[in-house]
């Protein structure tokens, strides 16, 4: 599952966005800390190939099921300068940022009177500085707790010597608040790091920001290319209507706003970029369905994602790019074409392939 932490400062749009895009109703307040538990909320990615599938595969009036993937939102606690050390509410927010995947910072790009920012003015990069700074901080703190224990035991222990190494050389990076994954320099997994997660900006931004950028936005995007990090523009109170609304209502509406589609939709793609994911399906007369993966999966470990005989058993996998069989028109069809190809145990996968897996156990 692709859990993704929403964070950022009291107040920058956060349980707005979460709301929106979960329908949760998790609580929205325009005073700090109107989040104290992590709320989360599951998501179903939408997937017009799925449904061009469904349609290929379906006869009269049985139409194949069609199941989504799903990425887990957590919306994390606002955080505030001094969180390291305990400042607002910095324990309880360090803790549940180290259990996502990735990190989605919500940084406020817009300017309202009547929503109060927590420094009492609006400045994205300073705010982006701050929510980097204390992970950076907390994570020192994590680094210098396990160096004190690996000195102890480096001179007896291999392993604990090459990871007391590597552990030291992220030190004076962390020191400098330079985020782990900035450093250049391979993070093991055991330690835990914050800033070693991928991460991505949010611009929560007005409607009238949402068809060209303001100044906020531009400073935003220019600040993430040097970070080398993804990006995306949405208006969580957009968001918010769009919600509320049927699907073909909801259409209509983003069309009105030159948009094609949603702040929803953006977010969870620029997400998969940002973890290195992708989605691979199965097509069938019962069902159509998406399967996630990571970006170079072989073909036995993507099986294995269906069930584990099928990994354990794998023989090989008969595979063809969605477009290709919807242009086929069904599957015989493609195999006559000879678009239908037989791949073995080092194949990896392809976003929008269609397999279907061959084993036996």
């Amino acid at each position: 599952m692709l859990g993704i932490g929403i964070v950022g400062l009291p107040n920058v749009g956060k349980s707005t966005l979460f709301n929106a895009i979960t329908k949760a109703g998790a609580l929205s307040a325009n005073y700090p800390f109107a989040t104290i538990d992590k709320n989360i909320g599951m998501v179903s990615l939408r997937d017009a190939r799925l449904d061009a599938l469904a349609k290929l595969y379906s006869k009269g009036d049985r139409v194949p099921q069609i199941v989504e993937t799903h990425v887990e939102f957590v919306d994390i606690a606002g955080l505030v300068k001094g969180a390291s050390s305990g400042e607002g509410l910095g324990n309880q927010f360090l803790a549940h940022v180290r259990e996502v995947s990735a990190i989605a910072h919500v940084v406020r790009c817009f300017e309202n009177p009547d929503i109060i920012h927590v420094a009492g003015r609006i400045n994205p990069l300073e705010d982006i500085e701050i929510i980097n700074t204390e992970l950076a901080l907390a994570d020192l703190q994590t680094i210098e707790k396990r160096i004190d224990r690996l000195r102890k035991t480096a001179k007896g222990n291999k392993e604990d010597a090459e990871l007391l190494e590597k552990v030291e050389a992220i030190l004076k990076p962390l020191a400098d608040g330079i985020p782990a994954r900035l450093t250049g320099i391979e993070i093991p997994k055991e330690l835990g790091l914050i800033t070693s997660k991928p991460l991505l900006y949010v611009m929560n931004v007005d409607e009238a920001t949402l068809a060209e950028d303001n100044d906020h936005v531009r400073t935003v995007r220019e600040y993430a290319a040097k970070e080398g990090a993804d990006v995306v523009k949405i208006s969580a109170q957009i968001e918010g209507e769009i919600a509320e609304l049927e699907p073909e209502e909801a259409a209509m509406f983003l069309e009105t706003l030159g948009l094609t589609e949603s702040g929803l939709e953006r977010l969870v793609k620029v997400g998969f970029h940002s973890l290195g994911l992708q989605t691979f399906l199965t097509a069938g007369e019962k069902e159509t369905r998406a399967w996630t993966i990571k970006k170079g999966t072989k073909a036995p470990q993507a099986a294995g994602e269906i069930h584990t005989d099928i990994e354990r058993g794998f023989i090989r996998a008969e595979v063809i790019e969605w477009e290709k069989l919807i242009e086929a028109g069904n599957l015989v069809n493609a195999k006559a074409k000879g678009w239908v190809r037989s791949e073995g145990k080092e194949y990896e996968m392809r976003d929008g392939d269609v397999v279907n897996f061959l084993f036996n156990v």
